[in-house]
């Protein structure tokens, strides 16, 4: 893969951060919709809130920094399980946007990080004996 794969997981990367902050800041500030949004159908009590957004914080920062992008991605995807969960308990059909938020975040991760491609590879393992990978001896 090329420089272009780098900067569209770069991009695919920033949108999961910039959703999960923008929503931990609501968290933060509390306007009267998001708090009727936590307690009301989804049954969460107020003071719930902040440790909440603040979890969110922690994740979408520790997947933004490229040395902690790989725990952030995984702390992400439970966070993510459990808004996917809480969804679901209450037959809200908009479960769906956090696991698409999920897979962008890995799609982001895995075009941006050589790492994870080679621990990952989407590509069919060459047959033994073909030029790309030799018979062995």
């Amino acid at each position: 893969m090329g420089r272009w794969s780098v900067w569209v997981g770069r991009v695919l990367s920033a949108l999961p951060v910039l959703m999960m902050l923008f929503s931990a800041f609501l968290k933060f500030r509390a306007p009267p919709e998001v708090i009727q949004a936590f307690t009301g159908p989804f049954g969460y009590p107020q003071q719930t809130l902040t440790p909440i957004g603040i979890a969110e914080t922690a994740c979408a920062v520790l997947y933004a920094i490229p040395q902690t992008a790989f725990l952030g991605a995984v702390l992400m995807t439970g966070y993510l399980g459990g808004a996917i969960a809480t969804h679901v308990r209450v037959s809200d059909p908009h479960w769906f946007m956090p696991a698409v938020l999920g897979a962008v975040a890995w799609l982001g991760l895995y075009l941006r990080d050589p790492r994870l491609r080679e621990l990952l590879p989407l590509r069919r393992a060459s047959k033994v004996g073909s030029p790309d990978r030799p018979a062995a001896l």
